[in-house]
C-alpha cells in the first residue's frame, strides 16, 4: 500500500511539471508577437495543441504535434502585403528550417506541406507571396509591378529571413540547417533561392521549375493561336487515348520493356500523321488541323522567325495528363496566358491573345517581367562555393512545363558553374507527370510524399545525407501506389544522364529488377 500510495502521488506531480514546461513554451510564443522586424507586422504568435488545426480554406489538418504558431505581414513596398506563417513544434525540434513553396501565380499558403513538415520535426514557413487569389489568376498584379516583385522573389526570400528570427526568439538558438522543398511556381522559386540568396538554404529541392516565366507563357501563346485559331484544330480530350495509343505502339518496347512507360520519351520518334483519318473522323484518328495541333503542341512555341521560346510537350501519357492542362473540355486559351500578358505584362484587361501580334508580346514579356520572375541565371557559384547543395527532379510526361526546360537549365549551370558535380544534381522520372502523379511510380520522397523502403531512398533524404554528411547522392527509388495506398510498383530513379535499365528479367513492377546505367548507345 505504502508503495501503491507514493506512486500515485508521483503522478499529478508529474503532469504539473509537464504543464508547466509546456506554460513556459506557450509564453515564449506569445512573446513573439512583441518582436520589432523591419517593414514586419506581427499579427498573432500562440500555442496550438496537439490534434486537428482548421485552415482558412476549411481543410482540417489531424495529428499536428503541439506547435508555435507565428502569423504576420511583410511590407517591403507601400503596396506591398505579405502574408506568411512560421511553425514551431514545441517538442522534438530537429534543429532544422524547412521553406515550403508555391504554385502557379501562388496566392495562398500551403498548409497541408507545412503540416507534413511540421510532423517530421522542422521548423517550417509558408508565405503567399503578397496576394491572396487562386493559383490560375493573375488578376491582384494589374498595375501593380511591386506586387509582382513580391510574387517573383521578395516574398519567399523575406518570409525565410523572417522565419529564421522567429526561430532564434523562440529556441535561443538559430537552426543548424535550412532546407527548401518546391515544384512548379515553387521550383521556380527554388531556384530564384539559389541564384539571388544563395545564403537563404543550404539544401535546396527544385521540382518541375516553371524558372522561365517570360519564354515559357509566350510559347504558351505562340501553341494557343495554333491550336485555336482554326477550331476543326481543336483536339477534343476523347482522342487522346488513341494518340497514347499509337506512341506506345511504337516506342514502348525501345527501353526493354513494355510496360506502358517510356524511359526516355525524346528517343520516340513518333509520327502524329499516320494517325491521320484516311476516311471518316472517328476517335481513333486525327483530321488533317489536329494532326498539325499534335505536332505544334510536341514542338513547342517558336517566334516569327522560328526561334524557339520554349520546348514542347513529351509523347507517351497524352490520355492521362493532358485534359486537365493542355486540352481540357473545349477549345480556348490557357489562363495562366492569358492572365500573365493581361495584367503582368500589357497591364490591359482586353488583351486577347488570339489576336496579339506573337513577336512584339514575346519581346514586351521580357522587357517587362523576366528581371522579377525568371530564374535563369545559371552562375550558382555563391550558392556552391557557401556548400549549398540542389537537388532538381523533372517527370518526363509533364504536361504543364516541359521537361526539356530543366534539361536545358541543367546543362547551362554545369558549364557556367566551377564544382558544380559536387553541388548539384538532376533525376529525371519516367512516367511522372506535374510534380506527382502519371503511369510510372511519381512518390519519390519530394513535397513530403514518402517513397517505400529504408531512407535515404528518397529525394529529400538524399539532400539530407549529401548537406548534412556529404554523402553524393545515387539512385533514388520512386513508388507507385494503388488502393489504400498500398505499393504497387517500385523502380529507381537515377542521376541524370543515366537511366534505370531493365536487367531481362524479374518482376518488372520491383526496383531490384533494375539498374542505373547509360542510355544505350545510339539513343
Amino acid at each position: 500500500m505504502p508503495k501503491l500510495a507514493s506512486s500515485l502521488l508521483l503522478f499529478p506531480v508529474g503532469m504539473i511539471f509537464l504543464s508547466a514546461a509546456h506554460a513556459a513554451l506557450g509564453a515564449d510564443c506569445a512573446s513573439l508577437a512583441k518582436a520589432a522586424l523591419p517593414g514586419t507586422t506581427i499579427q498573432s504568435a500562440e500555442m496550438v495543441t496537439a490534434g486537428t488545426l482548421k485552415t482558412p480554406d476549411g481543410e482540417d489538418l489531424t495529428g499536428l504535434p503541439a506547435f508555435c504558431r507565428v502569423r504576420g505581414m511583410l511590407r517591403p513596398s507601400e503596396d506591398s502585403a505579405i502574408r506568411f506563417e512560421v511553425w514551431m513544434p514545441a517538442n522534438d525540434w530537429n534543429h532544422r528550417l524547412l521553406g515550403t513553396g508555391n504554385g502557379g501565380f501562388a496566392g495562398s499558403i500551403y498548409y497541408g506541406q507545412m503540416a507534413g513538415v511540421l510532423k517530421r520535426g522542422f521548423a517550417t514557413a509558408g508565405t503567399d507571396t503578397g496576394h491572396q487569389a487562386e493559383a490560375e489568376d493573375a488578376s491582384w498584379a494589374y498595375r501593380h509591378p511591386e506586387k509582382v516583385k513580391d510574387f517573383g522573389y521578395r516574398g519567399l526570400h523575406l518570409t525565410t529571413e523572417t522565419a529564421k528570427a522567429m526561430v532564434n526568439r523562440f529556441y535561443g538558438q538559430s537552426e543548424q540547417k535550412a532546407y527548401f522543398d518546391g515544384c512548379s511556381d515553387g521550383g521556380r522559386e527554388a531556384l530564384m533561392e539559389a541564384q539571388r540568396y544563395p545564403a537563404d538554404y543550404d539544401g535546396i529541392l527544385a521540382g518541375a521549375p516553371a524558372n522561365d516565366w517570360s519564354h515559357m507563357l509566350s510559347a504558351g501563346l505562340d501553341v494557343s493561336r495554333t491550336v485555336n485559331s482554326d477550331p476543326a484544330g481543336y483536339i477534343s480530350s476523347l482522342k487522346l487515348p488513341a494518340i497514347t495509343r499509337a506512341v506506345l505502339a511504337h516506342c514502348d518496347a525501345q527501353d526493354g520493356l513494355k510496360d506502358g512507360i517510356l524511359n526516355d520519351p525524346r528517343t520516340c520518334a513518333f509520327k502524329p500523321e499516320t494517325l491521320l483519318c484516311t476516311g471518316e473522323d472517328s476517335l481513333e484518328c486525327l483530321t488533317a488541323p489536329q494532326v498539325r495541333s499534335l505536332k505544334k503542341l510536341y514542338a513547342g512555341g517558336s517566334d516569327s522567325k522560328g526561334r524557339l521560346l520554349f520546348p514542347g510537350q513529351m509523347p507517351g501519357d497524352e490520355a492521362g495528363a493532358w485534359k486537365d492542362w493542355i486540352t481540357g473540355s473545349g477549345p480556348g486559351v490557357s489562363n495562366y496566358v492569358q492572365g500573365y500578358f493581361r495584367y503582368m505584362v500589357e497591364s490591359d484587361p482586353s488583351w486577347n491573345a488570339l489576336t496579339a501580334d506573337l513577336d512584339t508580346a514575346a519581346a514586351k514579356a521580357e522587357t517587362e517581367t523576366a528581371e522579377a520572375l525568371d530564374a535563369t541565371n545559371p552562375d550558382l557559384a555563391a550558392f556552391v562555393k557557401r556548400g549549398g547543395k540542389l537537388i532538381l527532379y523533372h517527370g518526363w510526361n509533364d504536361p504543364a512545363i516541359s521537361p526539356l526546360n530543366t534539361i536545358h537549365y541543367y546543362g547551362q549551370v554545369q558549364q557556367a558553374t566551377a564544382g558544380v558535380d559536387a553541388a548539384v544534381r538532376l533525376y529525371m522520372a519516367p512516367g511522372m507527370t506535374h510534380c506527382v502523379g502519371g503511369p510510372g511510380p511519381s512518390a519519390l520522397g519530394q513535397l513530403g510524399i514518402q517513397t517505400t523502403g529504408s531512407e535515404p531512398w528518397g529525394l529529400f533524404a538524399a539532400l539530407e545525407g549529401w548537406v548534412e554528411s556529404g554523402t553524393r547522392p545515387g539512385a533514388v527509388i520512386a513508388t507507385k501506389y494503388g488502393p489504400e495506398k498500398k505499393p504497387v510498383m517500385t523502380r529507381p530513379v537515377c542521376p541524370f544522364p543515366q537511366e534505370a535499365r531493365y536487367q531481362g528479367s524479374g518482376d518488372p513492377d520491383s526496383a531490384g529488377s533494375f539498374a542505373c546505367g547509360a542510355a544505350e548507345a545510339g539513343r
